[in-house]
């Protein structure tokens, strides 16, 4: 994107013209959304609220924000999201920075976080423990809801778990969670395992290798691949958190799983085989089913209560 590309020589660029431009540079581009995706990046290169750009189009935009601004364009036609350009993203109720080692978070992952507080928030004290925590958006944002509540955020990425705990510094959670790097569950400590957790739940990678073709160049570009598939089925990491789950999980506890389109059977039937019981469902927004739940039984002696 050149400079200038919409303003007369000489002339000072204002919020309206720049807005124009941007526009038609991502609709030249081929990228969707283009007015919101022009006006979010303005925003925030003019530091203006995106109304005013309606409002008052004739506002003169300073050449380093105008040059910022056109940064961020040029990088948003070549597919890199408005989020990773601005470094953060909405989720819940709450802003998440975002680091080169964690999925963006999106909409759809915030059934998840509904489902968790539903189970426990007429729990005392509930604790969590969330594998593969990335940006910490999951763990975070139940935490946030649930009055009294702690957990665990775990990941194999050295960056997620940096970035994880920024985001729960700024969101003044620092003292319910704690966040460790870990390959699966080598980071739970020997009492935390005694003492079990009434919530495991993860949003695991679980696309497929053949999938990952047809995912958007915002995906497959800029998300980690790590995070997204496991070159296989897609079930891998089910396999393992499985059992996992159960063995963490409180007698009385769940699991809750996010999951990929038409992968409900299979990773339901997992946790069945782990020892689970009352598998259950829920679609997100778009009516995808997008996570499945269980319960551990509690049992005493000659009877298990569901």
């Amino acid at each position: 994107m050149t400079s200038g590309s919409s303003s007369m020589p000489g002339s000072t660029p204002t919020l309206g013209t720049l807005m124009a431009e941007g526009v038609a540079a991502l609709n030249a581009a081929g990228i969707e959304n283009a007015r919101m995706d022009t006006r979010i990046l303005l925003a925030r290169a003019a530091g203006v609220d995106g109304g005013r750009i309606s409002a008052w189009p004739e506002d003169e935009v300073s050449d380093e924000k105008t040059a910022l601004f056109r940064d961020m364009i040029s990088r948003r036609i070549g597919h890199e999201p408005v989020g990773r350009i601005l470094g953060e993203r909405d989720f819940w109720r709450h802003t998440f920075k975002l680091a080169p080692d964690t999925l963006e978070p999106r909409p759809d992952s915030e059934t998840l976080v509904e489902w968790a507080i539903d189970f426990l928030e007429d729990n005392d004290a509930p604790s969590i423990v969330d594998f593969g925590t990335g940006t910490g958006c999951l763990l975070l944002s139940a935490l946030g809801d649930l009055p009294g509540s702690s957990g665990i955020g775990l990941d194999i990425s050295e960056g997620a778990i940096a970035c994880a705990r920024e985001n729960a510094k700024a969101l003044d959670l620092g003292v319910q969670v704690a966040f460790r790097v870990s390959d699966w569950d080598s980071a739970i400590t020997d009492a935390e395992r005694a003492a079990g957790f009434d919530l495991v739940m993860s949003n695991p990678p679980y696309i497929t290798r053949d999938e990952m073709e047809a995912l958007s160049p915002e995906v497959q570009k800029f998300d980690p691949r790590r995070a997204l598939t496991d070159e296989g089925d897609g079930l891998a990491a089910y396999r393992v958190l499985s059992k996992v789950a159960f063995d963490l999980a409180k007698p009385g506890g769940f699991v809750i799983f996010e999951i990929g389109h038409g992968q409900e059977k299979d990773v339901g039937q997992l946790l069945v085989e782990a020892g689970f019981v009352g598998v259950e469902y829920r679609e997100d927004l778009g009516g995808i089913v997008r996570c499945v739940a269980a319960k551990k039984t509690r049992c005493s002696v000659g009877r298990c209560v569901i």
